[in-house]
């Protein structure tokens, strides 16, 4: 039997991040084969996460994250089970560097962006999520992921992360330039605050509207107004639906009594937001 080494023991433990002793037995078990005890411990996390998947994920942490240029943006989960696990410097680590995957590549969907190498390590992003379900002792999940992509001269994108990292916002702008940079986080805190549906009414799905109407009607029709009134009050209550649910139209969190459009109008002639992405944990 191989003799194994406090050296290689740490050795191990450096790479993988899993624990001393269980850096210990994967490399008795492989007999000081360094690849095999690395597989081994794969492996133990395949088992790990197979027995930890009806686990609850609700915690961790939220990577917003933009390119150099401010083109394209990405926010993404990263889950796990336990806010203790979500505080620890090595995991918001371990989500920057999918982030930072993310954004290089683009991924039009989660299932592409699962499937992308994880740096030079050989395997998968999926597949280093299951490893570190074992290095953690946690189930972990990237369980939501969201891209905005630009074109150089059509605007530009600004990334803001909420409350230490429990929330993420992407915002795209119809215009460029340094100087509107901190209008876009403006609007990206108030997405994280006041969790707009959609851009504006045309975003807002016929489900979600049709529910709307029919809801406003029965709230009238409670109230005793007449059956001839219901459509015209239910069309009311839509537009403050509309106030309330959309960004553009959603009174501006710091500002004096005006929307979200004005405000960006305010900010320069035509500026507007074309697109947004929220994610957060839970």
């Amino acid at each position: 039997m191989a003799k194994i080494t406090a050296a290689d023991v740490k050795k191990l433990r450096d790479e993988t991040g899993a624990g001393m002793m269980d850096c210990k037995k994967a490399l008795t078990e492989a007999d000081g084969d360094y690849q095999a005890a690395i597989d081994y411990l794969r492996k133990r996390g395949q088992k790990m996460a197979a027995k930890r998947v009806d686990r609850d994920a609700k915690e961790g942490v939220v990577i917003a994250l933009t390119s150099a240029n401010r083109n394209n943006g990405i926010v993404m989960r990263l889950s796990c089970e336990t806010d203790f696990v979500a505080k620890n410097e090595s995991f918001v680590n371990l989500a920057k560097s999918f982030a930072e995957i993310a954004l290089k590549n683009l991924p039009d969907t989660l299932a592409d962006f699962m499937k992308l190498p994880y740096q030079e390590e050989g395997i998968t992003v999926e597949e280093k999520v299951t490893e570190q379900v074992a290095v953690v002792g946690e189930k972990l999940e990237i369980g939501k992921y969201a891209k905005i992509e630009t074109k150089a001269g059509e605007g530009q994108v600004i990334a803001y992360i909420h409350a230490g990292y429990r929330a993420g916002v992407i915002v795209a702008l119809n215009q460029e330039g340094p100087q509107l940079v901190e209008a876009g986080k403006d609007v990206a805190m108030q997405v994280a605050a006041m969790r707009p549906i959609a851009l504006d009414k045309d975003g807002v799905d016929s489900t979600v509207i049709e529910r709307e109407i029919e809801i406003g009607k029965e709230q009238a029709r409670q109230e005793g107004k007449p059956e001839a009134m219901l459509e015209k009050i239910a069309t009311g209550k839509l537009n403050k639906f509309y106030k309330e649910q959309t960004l553009l139209n959603q009174d501006y969190v710091k500002g004096n009594k005006q929307s979200v459009k004005d405000y960006l109008n305010s900010v320069n002639k035509g500026l507007t937001v074309t697109d947004f992405k929220h994610i957060e944990l839970g």
